[in-house]
């Protein structure tokens, strides 16, 4: 079992990877050398196919699939309905100060919730 996987071959959003034996579905990887957002949606043998969350332009065969052994997730707590974000759960305002600039880079990577803000939090006995 592999850490990292190559592209055999990209259509759009789907890549296609070997050398991924052991990747399990819905797996969360990284595409490329930006790392973009995928998840494994098909496996058979040691190829994968995966669906690429981001921009695929630029990619090439060989290009490296890295494996996270994560399915891909969300984060909740605290902050999240206060927040805009994507699709896979990256705040734009942030990405927005960041980048000082209305596109969102490829392979970003922030973190969904402020983890180092202080929540204000009253247990109630009424739930």
């Amino acid at each position: 079992e592999k850490d990292f996987g190559k592209i055999l071959k990209v259509a759009g959003p789907l890549v296609v990877a070997e050398e991924m034996s052991g990747a399990m579905m819905y797996e969360l990887v990284k595409v490329g050398w930006s790392k973009l957002v995928g998840e494994v949606i098909r496996l058979e043998g040691d190829t994968a196919s995966i669906q690429c969350y981001e921009e695929t332009s630029g990619l090439c065969v060989g290009d490296p699939i890295l494996r996270t052994k994560k399915l891909l997730s969300v984060e909740l707590g605290p902050g999240i309905l206060s927040n805009i974000f994507d699709g896979i759960q990256r705040p734009l305002e942030h990405i927005a100060n960041i980048t000082e600039g209305c596109f969102i880079p490829k392979g970003i990577e922030v973190p969904s919730l402020d983890v180092d803000r202080i929540w204000e939090f009253h247990p109630s006995e009424k739930i």
